[in-house]
């Protein structure tokens, strides 16, 4: 992920890139730290979410019967 020109493209496109460099990189482009904390809750809690083998292979056809799986498996995890 730590690609220069991945980091100037998401730039270009007016985004805010809170990959932190590699440590080896000479030149250490600054990152917001508090985001990527938060980036990496977002990213586990969906880690998490999928376990349940319903939403990781989406069973529900319809879009309002997985989305009421999805909060109710949100509401377990929270609880948990």
């Amino acid at each position: 992920y730590d690609a220069d020109s991945l980091h100037d493209v998401i730039l270009n496109e007016g985004g805010e890139p809170v990959i932190p460099p590699r440590r080896h990189r000479k030149y250490q482009h600054s990152y917001d730290k508090f985001v990527y904390r938060q980036r990496w809750g977002i990213e586990g809690f969906f880690a998490k979410l999928k376990q349940w083998r319903r939403v990781a292979t989406r069973y529900d056809k319809l879009a309002a019967n997985f989305l009421g799986f999805i909060k109710l498996a949100s509401i377990m995890l929270w609880l948990k």
